[in-house]
């Protein structure tokens, strides 16, 4: 297993997050093109928030949240640099997505390391299955 840290630009969203493989999914929907999003979608127990958990972030203001749609994915940024390090994602809501370029890692050594998969999200609902 690997075990990484990341955060946010300012440092207000500090984590570590441990997976078994250096693969991202490079999904294709507006909102993670805008991003820059790149995913790593883990169970909850696999990332350790270094402040609280996710709720106590967002409601001490620290996260800011924006849903859309179904309502299911949590989008949450940095309220104070506007990073988005980690979201809960509709495929997994039990679970925390990763953005991989807000691990210290990428941020330092880039992406060399890591697998990138592209991801159909603009066909969502014809191309979940492959994540699930």
């Amino acid at each position: 297993m690997i075990s990484l840290e990341g955060g946010c630009h300012c440092g207000s969203i500090r984590f570590t997050v441990t997976f078994a493989s250096r693969e991202a999914l490079d999904c294709n929907c507006t909102v993670c093109t805008k991003k820059g999003f790149l995913h790593l979608i883990v169970p909850r127990a696999d990332v350790t928030l270094v402040d609280g958990d996710l709720d106590d972030l967002v409601e001490d203001a620290r996260l800011s949240e924006y849903r859309f749609g179904t309502g299911v994915a949590r989008h949450t940024f940095c309220s104070r640099c506007g990073i988005h390090p980690f979201y809960v994602p509709r495929s997994h809501p039990d679970g925390l997505d990763v953005n991989v370029r807000a691990l210290d890692e990428v941020a330092r050594d880039g992406l060399e390391a890591w697998k990138i998969v592209p991801f159909d999200g603009r066909h969502w609902e014809e191309s979940v299955e492959s994540i699930r």
